[in-house]
């Protein structure tokens, strides 16, 4: 079984974003890249899927890899992964040029199509964008069956497919049996991703990362969306202080609430 595993490198939610002058991105200087969090269930998950087959039959062929597109940095991401034990790395170069969620999909079913994978977790959606719409759209380039967003995972008996719980509105659950392959979307609650373990990370230095351009697999789809004008929230007012007894701040809030914020 190939297992592949699709993450995406984000800025942390700690870093200070700031917006470029003419406004066409963020300015990356001093920013501190991490792997999704959503992306770091869907490793776990499948690094927990190959234990899971290997505890049942040591001998069966299973391989996990992850793949990630984007700039030399994305590499760091991919090191992460490894560490935390998946078996070998495929780097997408992005060669510069920033993708739409179509392209970013069109990218990846090809990578996924040439791998011949059965099996493939991602996050359900990455931190930076909140777009949610690339697995949907890799899943539907290779005319794969999806599941969007698994909270239960587990194989069938005879290892060809899978039983998957999600969570629907009102607390209802919905459970899909498929084959492989299958694309699935992961959150937390489905597991616990765990650390990369310090001889993790010395075997991840020497763990094979294979490398890859974008326009190879990309062709001349262009983009479906673009993003232009950005623009930081603006800054909030601050706050008032109401002084007085309770009657007299009941009375003055009454009013900036009907006269200043207009909501009464």
């Amino acid at each position: 079984m190939k297992i592949a595993v699709l993450i995406k490198q984000v800025p942390d939610t700690e870093s200070k974003i700031r917006v470029k002058s003419d406004g066409s991105g963020i300015e990356e200087t001093d920013v501190k890249y991490i792997v999704n969090p959503y992306c770091e269930y869907a490793i776990e998950e499948a690094i927990r899927t190959k234990e899971k087959i290997k505890a049942g039959e040591p001998e069966a062929p299973v391989a996990t890899v992850v793949i990630s597109l984007g700039p030399d940095r994305a590499l760091e991401a991919l090191r992460t992964a490894l560490a935390m034990g998946i078996d070998k790395a495929i780097h997408i170069d992005s060669e510069g040029k920033i993708f739409d969620g179509f392209q970013t999909a069109k990218i990846l079913a090809g990578v996924l199509k040439a791998g011949a994978f059965d099996l493939i977790f991602c996050g359900k959606q990455a931190i930076d964008d909140d777009n949610s719409q690339v697995a949907q759209m890799t899943a539907e380039f290779l005319d794969f069956p999806q599941v969007m967003i698994i909270q239960k995972f587990d194989l069938t008996p005879d290892s060809k497919g899978a039983l998957v719980t999600r969570q629907v509105g009102g607390g209802a659950r919905e459970i899909y049996e498929a084959v492989f392959p299958l694309i699935l979307g992961c959150e937390k609650g489905l597991n616990t991703p765990r650390y990369a373990s310090l001889p993790g990370i010395m075997k991840a230095k020497t763990k094979p990362v294979e490398k890859l351009k974008a326009s190879a697999f990309l062709g001349d789809t262009g983009p479906l969306t673009q993003f232009i004008h950005y623009q930081l929230p603006p800054e909030r007012a601050a706050g008032k202080k109401l002084d007085g007894e309770a009657p007299q701040q009941a009375h003055e809030l009454a009013r900036l609430l009907r006269e200043e914020a207009k909501v009464i």
